[in-house]
């Protein structure tokens, strides 16, 4: 018997598509033997610059130079098309990689087929095999090519920025370059007295909005739904309805008109706390005030999904524990404790993590109802309501500290995703069905 799969893989390891014409495949051979001289020609055009810019991200910065008696501006090395550019290319390497390996592993199971006594695929009914058997496969390559290109480069590229000095004033492109400093960001963000305790203040407050503001809107949503649900209840459409209406309106258009409400000089709300001999407090201007005033405009928007879920929970639980419950002698409460609340907690806690996130990384409220503000002294271009996202934000778009940007989204992403993967874990949402009770 010859040895067909050996020596197929050992020609498609040593040129792509050799196996494949060894195997009698001549089409798919001659296809990859064409992508094999693109890459290679690829390679030799673009690997050499992209690894060189990767590793020095340029080298001559914008310059002026005489020319005669004017003296002219002279590009030079732009750092970050320079790391962009050689991102593209090392992900483009690792496709061809990826389909050096694929066309390896072809060659060596046809040419296993035929060492059985079969007969490998000419192309035509390769592709229609494809389009029977891989169909979802070949559907889903173009998304997950996009992802790869469009959503993990730029990830990775957000991550390397951590590890420069990428920032205004003295280190912005096209008039100056970039220089890798490894941790030195990570460094000065966690020791540096000024950045330390505005990252730790920062950090402090954002799990605090993020708990309250899941929480408040949760068990408001609760709450309401457990009053509309009520048998005593009448008109239940009308108060659900009703409920709604904060959710249905935009939210930047609800978070603008919040702002001017809570103005304390000429905001309805103190005004009408004066017409009572009551004196307002400084919602948005006093630093403990604009955090509970930034809670309650959350609460406000967020209640009603809440409500909306729990209410069509409460629709499926079965009215015969309730029965069951009220023959054995429990009390209203009992029955919430040990029937209402396990069922809504076992179908809502994957949505009540994700609504921990989304409130972790919630930039609307807090930079439409107070920007941040009020100033702290204490802080490095954050103020006492920012949280860690909208820190990030004045630091990469108002200040231009790019590189102390990435960092923190790099801490922002480490601890979301270890606090959702420890959730999913733990929830009894992904166990067995019987496990509930």
């Amino acid at each position: 018997m010859k040895p067909y799969r050996i020596v197929a893989a050992v020609l498609s390891a040593i040129v792509m598509g050799l196996g494949q014409l060894y195997n009698r495949q001549f089409v798919k051979g001659g296809l990859l033997v064409a992508v094999y001289v693109w890459g290679w020609y690829y390679a030799l055009t673009n690997v050499g610059q992209s690894l060189w810019g990767l590793m020095t991200l340029g080298e001559k910065k914008q310059r002026l130079e005489l020319v005669g008696r004017v003296y002219q501006k002279v590009a030079g090395d732009h750092s970050i098309f320079l790391l962009v550019q050689g991102l593209i290319v090392l992900f483009v390497v690792l496709l061809f990689i990826a389909l050096y390996v694929y066309n390896i592993r072809d060659a060596y199971r046809n040419g296993l087929l035929r060492e059985q006594g079969g007969k490998p695929r000419r192309f035509a009914a390769s592709v229609k095999h494809l389009f029977e058997q891989q169909f979802p496969q070949l559907i889903l390559s173009p998304p997950l090519l996009f992802i790869f290109f469009f959503s993990v480069l730029p990830l990775v590229f957000s991550v390397l920025i951590a590890f420069t000095n990428y920032s205004s004033p003295k280190h912005l492109p096209p008039a100056n370059l970039v220089d890798w400093t490894g941790f030195a960001a990570f460094t000065d963000l966690f020791s540096l007295h000024a950045w330390a305790n505005t990252f730790y203040g920062v950090f402090s407050w954002t799990v605090v909005w993020a708990v309250l503001s899941t929480v408040t809107t949760f068990f408001g949503g609760f709450a309401i739904a457990l009053l509309v649900q009520q048998p005593i209840t009448r008109f239940k459409a009308f108060w659900r309805t009703i409920f709604m209406l904060p959710f249905a309106i935009p939210a930047f258009v609800s978070l603008l008109i919040m702002r001017n409400m809570f103005n304390a000089q000429f905001g309805p709300i103190n005004q009408y706390l004066a017409w009572f001999g009551m004196e307002g407090p400084n919602w948005l201007s006093d630093p403990l005030w604009a955090k509970v005033t930034i809670l309650l405009a959350n609460m406000w928007l967020g209640f009603p999904i809440s409500m909306l879920l729990i209410i069509g929970i409460l629709t499926t639980i079965p009215r015969d524990m309730y029965e069951a419950a009220e023959v054995d002698g429990a009390s209203s409460f009992q029955k919430f404790r040990k029937i209402t609340f396990p069922s809504v907690m076992f179908s809502l806690s994957p949505i009540l993590i994700t609504q921990f996130a989304g409130n972790f990384n919630n930039f609307n409220v807090i930079y439409l109802m107070t920007n941040g503000r009020p100033a702290n002294s204490d802080y490095q271009f954050a103020g006492s309501t920012d949280i860690l996202i909208t820190w990030l934000y004045n630091l990469s778009i108002t200040n231009g500290k790019y590189n102390f940007a990435s960092v923190i989204s790099i801490v922002i992403f480490v601890l979301l995703a270890s606090i959702s993967v420890w959730n999913f874990r733990r929830t009894r949402a992904f166990k067995e069905e019987d496990g509930l009770r």
